[in-house]
């Protein structure tokens, strides 16, 4: 039976362990770049004991950003600050993932922690705005919210840039160094709305019927993985429940994801479709393992792996999942960044022998070895009822969903 420690081998890469750091968006680039600041922080990750270390969703056109301060690798001359990442992940231990993705209709905003709107969440920016740019979608519709700015109704031939663009951009993600590349379909950005009625009015190849609706999707796994080395892993993040009647439907998604397995697609991973504000009952925002029911029911009816993020930041509720065979990678987001060491306290809170193995060699000794004040070492003591999986989660959870 794995844990949550367990090594997970997917196609010739083999992960440490099963924690990953889910791509989380850093504002930290200059012209899409990567520099010293993500070789520090995604460093830092891999010398914490991470498995798999993604950036941020990476663009692979300069409008598919949220704003002008996101990653790109659009240009042959981003590749080296990127190859300068996957050697420093590389270097302590863990695997270098990247995620592709275009923002589409949720693009062309302010960074958050500069500005946000009146309600305190993300500021769109005009097209005419210094900082601000055109978006585009399946069909002219705005994101809603403070994306009000009319919308590019994108052609079959830019469709078919784009393709392109993906294919260059996992091009580029190989020379420099990547190992597993994940395409960014959820979360409200292009492909996710390309696959939401919602977004989606289109009456042509790419709108109407599921199969349409993720032709965009599969045309761009098919590029993709015409140019992605074979032997690595090659993995998307479906959008795959717009929690409304009108939106994406989680069973559409099931089939989807049977098509996509079909094109190429190892592993799933599972996340909102995020392509409305006006969700009907989100419980997953406050419920552990909240996306878990329908990643294990991807893995157990479409036969690929599955990973998910969404509230598996205690120990012991992504030890269960992983545990009980629900899914097989467990994405860690907001706790990676409050805690770069997040996997050593995992360890010692769940009973691991040698929480300490995960560190690089030199930072190993010296904490394995301490001989003062036990609670002065910076670690937190081990909470009481290590491994109490199943204390974690709601006591009425029913990860098996069935519906």
């Amino acid at each position: 039976m794995p844990d949550l420690f367990s090594p997970f081998t997917l196609k010739d890469v083999t992960l440490r362990n099963r924690i990953a750091m889910s791509p989380m968006t850093m504002y930290g680039s200059v012209d899409g770049r990567m520099d010293d600041y993500h070789v520090m922080y995604l460093g830092a990750r891999a010398a914490g004991g991470f498995g798999l270390v993604f950036p941020e969703q990476v663009a692979i056109t300069p409008d598919g950003r949220t704003t002008t301060s996101c990653a790109g690798i659009w240009d042959d001359d981003q590749i080296a600050g990127h190859a300068r990442v996957t050697a420093m992940i590389k270097r302590f231990g863990a695997v270098p993932g990247i995620q592709l993705g275009h923002t589409g209709r949720k693009g062309s905003e302010v960074p958050p922690h500069q500005e946000t709107n009146a309600q305190g969440s993300w500021k769109a920016l005009p097209p005419d705005h210094p900082d601000g740019w055109q978006t585009v979608g399946p069909s002219a519709i705005p994101a809603g919210g403070d994306h009000s700015f009319p919308v590019h109704e994108l052609t079959v031939g830019e469709i078919k840039a784009l393709h392109r663009s993906y294919a260059d951009a996992a091009r580029r993600a190989a020379d420099a160094g990547y190992e597993w590349l994940e395409l960014h379909f959820a979360h409200g950005y292009l492909a996710a709305s390309f696959f939401s009625p919602l977004a989606n009015q289109r009456t042509d190849a790419y709108g109407g019927s599921n199969r349409n609706r993720a032709r965009f999707l599969l045309e761009a796994l098919d590029a993709v993985r015409e140019v992605w080395p074979e032997h690595l892993p090659l993995t998307m993040r479906l959008g795959s429940d717009d929690f409304h009647p009108a939106g994406t439907q989680f069973e559409d998604s099931l089939e989807a994801i049977g098509w996509m397995a079909d094109h190429g697609l190892d592993l799933a991973d599972l996340s909102m479709g995020g392509n409305t504000d006006e969700m009907v009952d989100p419980h997953f925002f406050n419920e552990p393992a909240g996306f878990v029911s329908r990643a294990a029911r991807v893995r157990r009816e479409v036969g690929i792996p599955v990973a998910t993020s969404w509230n598996l930041g205690v120990p012991q509720t992504a030890d269960a999942v992983i545990s009980q065979e629900l899914i097989d990678v467990a994405m860690i987001g907001r706790p990676a960044l409050s805690n770069p060491h997040w996997p050593v306290w995992a360890a010692r809170e769940l009973g691991h022998a040698a929480p300490f193995d995960l560190l690089p060699a030199d930072w190993r000794w010296w904490l394995a070895n301490f001989r003062g004040h036990a609670p002065s070492i910076g670690l937190p003591p081990v909470a009481a009822g290590v491994r109490a999986a199943a204390a974690t989660l709601p006591a009425d959870a029913d990860l098996s969903l069935t519906a």
